[in-house]
């Protein structure tokens, strides 16, 4: 028996999942490593590769050439590998793809070419070939528009990740896409998204178009979106949103339109999400929630209201959503009047909310609502600020009455000093003269002590108008 027979009969004799690693083993291209686990893995990544290496071990199932310095992809550039599933060339030079570049790739299911910043082009048949394929990540490229056919081999393709890239509208190419469930825009320049932007893709259950510059979104534009449980619109610049947005998305479960520039609400924007778990509504600039907005989330969890200028958020807006497990209101300008008694009611019960500082009235600014006490009169809520005015006005009439009466003593007591004085001087510096006319000048006394008391009641009047007068002129806040 030959050298070469006995061979082939041993390899024979082998177990099939030796002899895959014994075949991967073998033909592993020099500057790589190859491992065998459950299947024959290429490890190729941050060896400086320049071009591809010539040939791959047939039983590849993945390849990994990220971080090198690969520029050019020629057609059929990896032959044919028939068991490969997944393909990485992130953190590479690629600026051309010849189409048909993947050919021979035919049960391939995941491509990743994210962070090629010179691809800025893509062929209509760059991906010929790749119908199997399920997941390609094309972020953090240069691309600024994609062919519109360009997957009409990849019927499918369940997830596109082309966040980060140049685009200034939704590409069509997404259209009537039936399988897609998962799209990442975010990080693009779009500016609106129109009506048929995303037509046709009834499994959609991902959509993230978050950080663009979208400040219109058309009628109509998300209706076919039946399934979709994830939504990112935030960081955009929308001030407004279309009288029913949002109409149909009954499966959607989060929601986010969080830093945008909205000023109002509308009651008419979330009357089919009966789903919604989470709503952000943050880092906008609302001023006033409409009556009702709320009232059909019933499975709403958390809502996030914070960091926007609202003032008041008045029970009928609110209900009747009691069943909340998080409400974010801090960073707003609340003012802690009555029409939040409800609200300091609902936190002290729940224990779900808090951080509501107060910017007004100014009787409890600074402080949380959580400490602001708002007192009964007649089974009636007292503002903050009405019990304030009225206990300021009590102090100040008390206290004006206690200076007048003090001022009133003061007057009286020099009064009486002055006579006391006046008599003594007159034992001090009598004469005989004057004992011998003693009923006359007693006389004289009597009529003199009339004539000042008389001069004092008409004196105390004036003096006291005259002290409040000056009291008015200085004290302002009093008037």
């Amino acid at each position: 028996m030959t050298a070469l027979a006995f061979a082939v009969c041993v390899l024979c004799l082998l177990p099939q999942a030796a002899l895959t690693r014994w075949a991967c083993a073998r033909a592993c291209p020099a500057s790589c490593s190859c491992t065998q686990e459950r299947s024959c893995s290429v490890l190729c990544d941050r060896s400086g590769l320049a071009e591809l290496p010539k040939e791959f071990p047939c039983e590849a199932s993945a390849i990994n050439l990220d971080k090198n310095r690969l520029k050019f992809l020629s057609e059929r550039a990896f032959g044919t590998l028939p068991s490969l599933k997944s393909l990485s060339l992130d953190h590479n030079n690629i600026s051309f793809i010849t189409p048909g570049a993947f050919k021979g790739l035919s049960n391939l299911v995941e491509l990743k070419m994210a962070h090629n910043e010179y691809i800025s082009y893509l062929h209509t048949r760059t991906f010929t070939g790749l119908k199997k394929l399920l997941r390609l990540d094309l972020s953090d490229c240069n691309l600024f528009n994609i062919p519109d056919r360009i997957f009409i081999e990849q019927t499918a393709l369940k997830e596109l990740l082309c966040f980060q890239n140049n685009f200034r509208r939704i590409p069509g190419a997404v259209r009537g896409m039936e399988n897609l469930t998962h799209i990442y825009l975010e990080r693009n320049k779009m500016e609106a998204v129109a009506y048929n932007s995303l037509l046709g893709l009834g499994s959609l259950r991902y959509l993230n178009l978050q950080e663009n510059r979208i400040n219109v979104i058309h009628e109509q534009s998300f209706q076919d979106l039946v399934r979709l449980e994830n939504f990112y619109l935030n960081d955009n610049l929308l001030s407004d949103l279309p009288r029913f947005a949002f109409k149909g998305l009954i499966r959607l479960k989060m929601l986010n339109l969080g830093g945008n520039q909205l000023t109002n609400v509308s009651k008419t924007w979330f009357g089919d999400l009966v789903e919604l778990e989470v709503l952000y509504l943050d880092r906008n600039q609302l001023l006033c929630i409409e009556e009702g907005t709320f009232e059909n989330l019933t499975s709403l969890i958390s809502l996030h209201l914070n960091s926007n200028n609202l003032t008041s958020l008045p029970l009928p807006v609110f209900q009747p959503v009691y069943f909340l497990g998080r409400l974010y209101l801090f960073k707003n300008p609340w003012e802690c009047d009555c029409s939040l008694k409800w609200l300091k009611q609902w936190m002290d019960s729940y224990k779900l909310v808090r951080d509501i500082p107060c910017a007004s009235p100014s009787s409890v600014a600074g402080l949380d609502l959580s400490q602001v006490v708002f007192p009964s009169a007649n089974g009636t809520c007292v503002n903050p600020a009405e019990l304030n005015l009225t206990t300021a006005s009590s102090d100040t009439a008390s206290t004006t009455e206690n200076r007048f009466h003090s001022l009133l003593s003061k007057l009286l007591q020099q009064e009486l000093r002055d006579e006391m004085g006046n008599g003594t001087e007159s034992r001090r510096n009598g004469t005989l003269q004057e004992a011998e006319d003693g009923q006359l000048s007693a006389g004289v006394r009597g009529q003199r002590a009339q004539t000042d008391q008389t001069l004092l009641c008409f004196m105390v009047p004036w003096l006291v108008l005259g002290w409040i007068r000056s009291e008015l002129v200085s004290c302002p806040s009093c008037t």
